[in-house]
């Protein structure tokens, strides 16, 4: 969730608008993936918007988003014969039940990143409280995972937006701050029950990671955003060879210009019927009335 004061981010996607109405933007952001399907979602229901996490399933058509204020939503995606997408429909929408032993005050719901296992076992992570949850339904309530001992010293709102699950079952998160541009992202991993920070990712230039997932390439993707309050949002793809040395073979899959989506926040990677790696993204619209929630599908060359 990008927090700023509100009347600085109503210049500043106000600005945003008037300069992507003055100047055209190019037809196809930089990088081998393209645009497939692009759709603004805007429905009159009760806690919809605030998405900063997603996953879809397999058939490209049922999904789970996460809205910043901790509710989920279950949903499906309307399809054209190309596969594109087109539009989607609320199946459900349900608060997230905090662990047994307490509640989560108001300022400590700010759950950004989604994963789900291949055994329908969902974690979530919260950025106010720099904390993975697991959730073997979602309509239980959430078990705490451990802490690093990192976690306690994150900065304040920067940490824990992008969350990857593998196959089997190992986690990957990483701050949304490193806390310097020339410093690396450090990389988390939770398996055996613990976790531990086996190696790091390359920043580049002033992007930030929120969110993340590992395709059925096996490939580490990370979603990257990038704010200003005269040009708007940016956004880029990047995805690695991942391994238990490492994250190696960077590729840049796409960036956009500044203005051209709003603020994308949320992303899941398939493979589509045809073998093509699809990346499904959705964007936080931070409950502004200038912004909206949107979905943006590439497809990777």
């Amino acid at each position: 969730m990008l927090r700023r004061s509100f009347l600085a981010l109503i210049l500043g996607t106000g600005l945003a608008a008037i300069l992507a109405a003055a100047v055209p933007l190019s037809s196809q952001p930089a990088g081998p993936a393209h645009e497939a399907g692009r759709f603004e979602w805007n429905v009159d229901a009760a806690h919809f918007g605030g998405f900063s996490g997603l996953e879809v399933a397999g058939n490209g058509l049922d999904f789970t988003a996460l809205s910043d204020r901790g509710y989920y939503l279950h949903g499906r995606f309307q399809r054209d014969d190309a596969g594109d997408l087109t539009g989607a429909e609320i199946q459900e929408i349900a608060a997230l039940v905090p662990p047994r032993t307490r509640a989560w005050h108001a300022y400590q719901i700010d759950s950004e990143g989604l994963a789900i296992g291949p055994d329908g076992v969902t974690f979530t992570s919260f950025e106010g409280l720099h904390t993975v949850y697991r959730f073997d339904d979602l309509q239980d309530a959430a078990t705490p995972l451990p802490r690093h001992a990192d976690f306690a010293g994150m900065i304040p709102n920067a940490s824990f937006e992008a969350l990857a699950i593998a196959p089997d079952g190992t986690l990957y998160t990483l701050p949304e701050r490193s806390g310097r541009l020339t410093r690396p992202f450090p990389v988390y991993r939770f398996r055996d029950g613990a976790w531990d920070q086996p190696f790091s990712l390359p920043r580049r230039d002033d992007f930030l990671p929120v969110g993340a997932d590992i395709g059925p390439d096996g490939r580490f993707y990370l979603l990257e955003r990038r704010f200003s309050l005269i040009r708007g949002f940016a956004s880029r793809v990047r995805s690695f060879r991942l391994s238990d040395g490492g994250l190696t073979d960077e590729v840049l899959l796409f960036e956009s210009q500044p203005g051209r989506y709003y603020d994308l926040e949320g992303l899941a990677v398939w493979r589509d019927g045809a073998g093509q790696i699809r990346l499904t993204m959705i964007s936080d619209d931070n409950f502004n009335f200038l912004q909206s929630t949107e979905v943006v599908e590439y497809v990777v060359e």
